[in-house]
């Protein structure tokens, strides 16, 4: 009986030392050469899931092998805040090494815990307008990582050139999402310049996503979608009213066109998450957060999809398939 309760005990024990850090054990006290890494993401949709993707290859390539030298914690909130406090708080005392935060309401939540742990972002817009760094360029804080921002006013030029009687679009966005606020305010500086007019529709669930794209039908001549995290997991519901009603859909990356939309000037995120993995590899060699500026791609792509273009009645002029780094026939 007496061993039977020892074996207990010791079967509880070890379960009880799960997650980032062991409970309450120092970081790294169960094999020093592991780091614990916990990644925290808002939702699953393909340009997030791409850039966790690129970042544990990097870690891969480089010796860092989840259940070798690297422990991966990776938690999704499915889109909830309450779920997103949750894995934070989890993180904080399993006292990880590292958190890779995807998506600006992942980051938010993370820096809103911790101060002492190491914080990547990647797929976040605007850094510095959700206050999770003091610069880009010196960041002042546990934080650093890399900006997804897109370039908004060459993306809705693209819906000219594909569609050039265009004057109204329409724009989808979850207005409680600082990376699409942001996004958005650049649009509406830009489209005045291009003769366009937004037509502009929030949503507070993704659930509300379908209901969003119907009303734009008959009251605009494209649809525009920042990488809005809320709008792109539902992605789906906005090809199907798209296709349905000859509305050509201009996405904000390029992980989107393949999925449906018709084109973007976009943003590679698995090649963005692996730039956030060559950071994190300059951390664990020890280097501080603060004092590493926040990275940005270099040069964007255009992809198109002649699939989607059939099917949204659209023609893609040849000099601009010329020029697209990927055309999905």
């Amino acid at each position: 009986m007496k061993k039977l309760v020892l074996t207990l005990l010791g079967l509880l024990l070890v379960l009880g030392l799960t997650g980032c850090g062991g409970g309450d054990q120092p970081a790294n006290s169960q094999n020093q050469d592991q780091v614990k890494l916990g990644i925290i993401q808002i939702v699953q949709h393909p340009s997030l899931d791409a850039a966790r993707q690129g970042f544990l290859d990097v870690l891969k390539e480089n010796g860092y092998v989840d259940g070798q030298k690297l422990a991966v914690d990776y938690q999704n909130a499915q889109g909830d805040q309450a779920n997103l406090q949750t894995i934070a708080r989890k993180f904080v005392q399993d006292k990880c090494d590292l958190v890779l935060a995807i998506a600006t309401p992942s980051a938010m939540t993370m820096a809103n815990e911790t101060t002492e742990i190491p914080i990547l972002i990647t797929a976040v817009t605007d850094p510095v307008s959700a206050k999770l760094v003091k610069s880009l360029s010196k960041p002042g804080t546990n934080v650093t990582g890399t900006t997804d921002m897109n370039p908004v006013k060459d993306q809705l030029k693209l819906i000219k050139d594909l569609v050039p009687t265009a004057k109204k679009v329409g724009i989808i966005y979850n207005s409680s999402e600082i990376n699409s606020q942001v996004q958005v305010d650049v649009a509406d500086k830009a489209a005045p310049e291009l003769g366009l007019q937004l037509v502009k529709v929030t949503v507070t669930a993704s659930n509300e996503v379908m209901q969003a794209a119907q009303s734009l039908v008959g009251r605009v001549d494209a649809i525009y979608l920042p990488t809005d995290n809320m709008v792109i997991s539902s992605l789906s519901s906005v090809i199907k009213v798209a296709e349905e009603n000859k509305i050509p859909v201009i996405a904000g990356e390029s992980e989107s066109v393949e999925k449906g939309a018709l084109a973007t000037i976009g943003i590679d995120y698995y090649q963005l998450g692996r730039t956030t993995g060559e950071m994190a590899l300059r951390i664990i060699k020890g280097e501080k957060p603060q004092d590493m500026a926040i990275q940005g791609q270099d040069g964007t792509n255009i992809v198109l999809n002649l699939q989607a273009a059939k099917k949204m009645g659209v023609t893609v002029p040849e000099a601009l398939q010329a020029k697209a780094k990927k055309v999905i026939k």
